[in-house]
């Protein structure tokens, strides 16, 4: 079973996140590496959040992999380098999110593993057996 929750004690969340996720019981955790905004073919959009939206769609093709869905995640990581359009990133994760809400921390960083990312999302992911 796993419990979502918001502490009253202290702030709401600040995005489409949760503050904590308790899993309990049976479960099957999934833990994924960092996903970046490269295709399948190795393509790799400059637009950040089009590597944002390729990340995202990895992360839900993983998912899928696993027999899990969007609603399995329990927590996301983004590591952001440069500028990205906080309005356009916000849309872009509820959009992906649906309503679901992970826990999340946002991190920017001076550089991932090339110069061409611009993201890397780690993920994990935990389904009820």
């Amino acid at each position: 079973m796993k419990y979502f929750r918001n502490p009253k004690e202290i702030h709401p969340p600040v995005a489409p996140y949760v503050h904590q996720i308790e899993v309990t019981g049976p479960n099957r955790w999934l833990t994924l590496s960092g996903q970046l905004g490269m295709e399948a073919d190795g393509t790799i959009p400059k637009d950040p959040i089009d590597q944002m939206r390729i990340a995202l769609d990895n992360i839900k093709k993983n998912l899928e992999a696993a027999n899990m869905e969007i609603h399995d995640l329990t927590k996301l990581v983004f590591y952001l380098v440069g500028d990205f359009d906080a309005d356009q990133r916000r849309k872009v994760i509820s959009d992906f999110l649906g309503g679901h809400l992970p826990c999340t921390t946002m991190i920017y960083v001076v550089a991932l593993a090339a110069p061409t990312f611009k993201i890397e999302i780690d993920a994990w992911a935990c389904k009820e057996d």
